[in-house]
């Protein structure tokens, strides 16, 4: 096996824009094996899918999470190395090439990652982050970042994004598993993707879990990934948002129950929940906007 990537897209319900990504990968000379791993899509985004060898696609016959589709792939894959990508990414043609270059140069390198792109060209958050401890989520929540800049390390934000883009690698923390680059060897010897998170988390657990270890993550701002962020999940908010806070539950109470007050984590959790109703609430106006708002204005 020559370094071999095997990429992994978990599909449900993507679309055109599972076409666009897999046509952005075979445009690539470093795209060896692509592996759909589709949680029972009830779209005709697999029909729109081209023809080729390299192409693998295995139907799942319920949505079992990201996580565990992600194991699938990795079970089914022959690769060195594991490209994990959303399915809403599109890839420049040298992007692959360009982390897995940076992969190798490096044996203590575990994970690599990408700059990830909004449509419009603005750096999207996420593709490079500082770890959300509790406390750190709790200065997010209440604005206290604005005061980073006096006390910078009580205040610190994890949006990294926020801060002067690097001209070279840096080694970060977290990156995101919309795009992110790892060693087989690596997964062998830490453990799978966690499937006791469906969606949103699992990636942070990922990151955290290789650091434990000893495996350095880098983040790698000339290899690009346009991002349609949030596109896949629109027609079900409340069901995402769900998962992402119970994701958020058990990653607090994974990593962090130990280094805080039983008290302090209780408040934690409460403020988890307060926070899924808030944002229910407000999923919810835009719904009944946009269904009776017509209505009113006529």
């Amino acid at each position: 096996m020559s370094h071999t990537v095997s990429i992994i897209l978990v599909n449900h319900n993507a679309g055109l824009l599972l076409k666009s990504c897999v046509e952005s990968i075979l445009a690539s000379e470093s795209a060896n094996e692509i592996l759909v791993i589709d949680n029972a899509s009830t779209d005709n985004s697999l029909d729109t899918l081209p023809s080729t060898d390299k192409l693998q696609i295995i139907r799942n016959p319920t949505n079992l999470g990201f996580s565990a589709a992600c194991n699938i792939g990795i079970h089914a894959s022959s690769g060195e190395y594991f490209l994990f990508l959303n399915p809403d990414c599109s890839l420049q043609v040298n992007t692959i090439s360009i982390l897995l270059d940076e992969l190798k140069s490096d044996a203590q390198v575990g994970m690599v990652g990408g700059l990830l792109l909004n449509q419009d060209g603005s750096e999207q958050g996420g593709g490079r982050r500082a770890v959300p401890t509790p406390w750190r989520s709790f200065v997010r929540a209440f604005g206290l970042y604005r005061l980073s800049n006096r006390w910078p390390k009580l205040f610190y934000d994890f949006y990294l994004h926020k801060t002067p883009l690097p001209d070279h690698p840096v080694e970060v923390e977290a990156i995101s598993g919309a795009c992110m680059l790892v060693r087989s060897e690596a997964m062998d010897l830490i453990g799978l993707w966690d499937e006791h998170y469906f969606l949103h988390c699992e990636d942070l657990d990922l990151c955290m879990r290789f650091r434990q270890n000893g495996w350095k993550i880098v983040f790698v701002p000339s290899a690009k990934i346009v991002h349609a962020l949030g596109v896949c999940s629109r027609s079900r908010p409340f069901f995402v948002e769900w998962h992402k806070h119970k994701g958020m539950i058990r990653f607090y109470r994974k990593f962090f129950i130990h280094q805080y007050p039983l008290g302090l984590m209780g408040l934690v959790i409460v403020g988890v929940w307060f926070r899924f109703g808030l944002v229910c609430m407000i999923h919810a106006g835009k719904l009944f906007k946009r269904k009776f708002g017509q209505q009113w204005r006529v």
